[in-house]
């Protein structure tokens, strides 16, 4: 792949309204430029995502972050610390024209990160202003993980895409809310502990929640019927596991390690799904660090959260 003519090409791309399947460390992006409401409708339009869900702005760096959202001292903290990363912080809007109306759903907040992954980086650079990028699966379906099932999710309405190989982590990032008192609102590879070490306690996400993407009670979900904290599959269901007593194929870590089983976890509910069972059964996963955070995204597949 070149990667330099991909990139202009995408640039080009996201200038004339159109839609890049776009690597992230988290999960792979569907991208469009954040200042146009047609190009960011496209969007939602090839996701099925309902219009009050709003959307991160990916930015190339934290100069760019201060010019669409007004940074306090925590942000700034949060910023040098975990930016370029796996962050977003959900902040006053400052410039809502560079984030459109349509991409903050009406609110009067925008929620914005730096990505880490160079292809991002790249594009980022090249286009010369912020992307909205929600992941690139049809609304409510895993996220994906790598090139092709990006591709095949929403491939069809891109113009152009860029191969950055497998996703680092394979969740989403982190969503902090800075407007009053620090709120969590969805939880991610940058842990709670990590954040509270910075600015302090951070409260649950109440009315804040709407301010965030990935808080629909059902998303992320598989096809199949999900059963959580199962000890056992049951007949009929194919079984996705955690730790060194549950068998391969699809088991998340064998060593119990929570950073691989949060990168293999979006690939593996797809890879059930296309088992031929008829329900997929979900070892317990610890709830401490990365934890909470693959809990959070398997309640949401199995339809309830809490």
């Amino acid at each position: 792949m070149d990667d330099a003519a991909d990139i202009a090409n995408a640039a080009a791309a996201l200038r004339a309204g159109g839609l890049v399947i776009l690597p992230t460390e988290t999960v792979y992006g569907l991208a469009a430029d954040a200042s146009n409401p047609r190009a960011v409708a496209k969007v939602y339009e090839a996701k099925g995502r309902p219009a009050f869900n709003p959307l991160i702005a990916h930015v190339a760096d934290v100069a760019t972050a201060r010019r669409i959202a007004r940074f306090d001292d925590r942000a700034e903290q949060l910023a040098a610390r975990f930016w370029p990363g796996p962050l977003t912080l959900v902040l006053p809007v400052a410039d809502a024209a560079a984030v459109c109306d349509l991409a903050r759903a009406g609110l009067d907040t925008v929620a914005v990160r730096a990505p880490a992954h160079p292809l991002a980086h790249a594009l980022l650079d090249a286009f010369g202003g912020p992307l909205v990028a929600p992941s690139a699966n049809r609304s409510g379906r895993p996220s994906p993980t790598s090139f092709a099932d990006a591709m095949a999710e929403t491939g069809a309405a891109a113009a152009a895409g860029l191969d950055g190989g497998p996703c680092q982590i394979g969740l989403e990032s982190t969503v902090v809310a800075l407007l009053d008192t620090p709120r969590l609102l969805r939880p991610g590879a940058v842990t709670r502990a990590e954040i509270e070490a910075l600015i302090g306690p951070l409260a649950e996400a109440e009315a804040d929640a709407r301010r965030s993407p990935g808080r629909l009670t059902r998303h992320y979900a598989p096809d199949l019927p999900l059963r959580l904290n199962a000890t056992a599959p049951r007949d009929g269901e194919v079984w996705l596991g955690f730790g060194s007593g549950f068998p391969e194929p699809l088991n998340l870590s064998l060593t119990g390690d929570l950073a691989e089983a949060a990168a293999n976890l979006f690939a593996y509910l797809r890879a059930a799904d296309r088992s031929g069972a008829q329900g997929i059964a979900v070892a317990p996963i610890p709830d401490d660090g990365l934890g909470e955070a693959i809990n959070d995204r398997l309640r949401r597949a199995a339809g309830f959260v809490g």
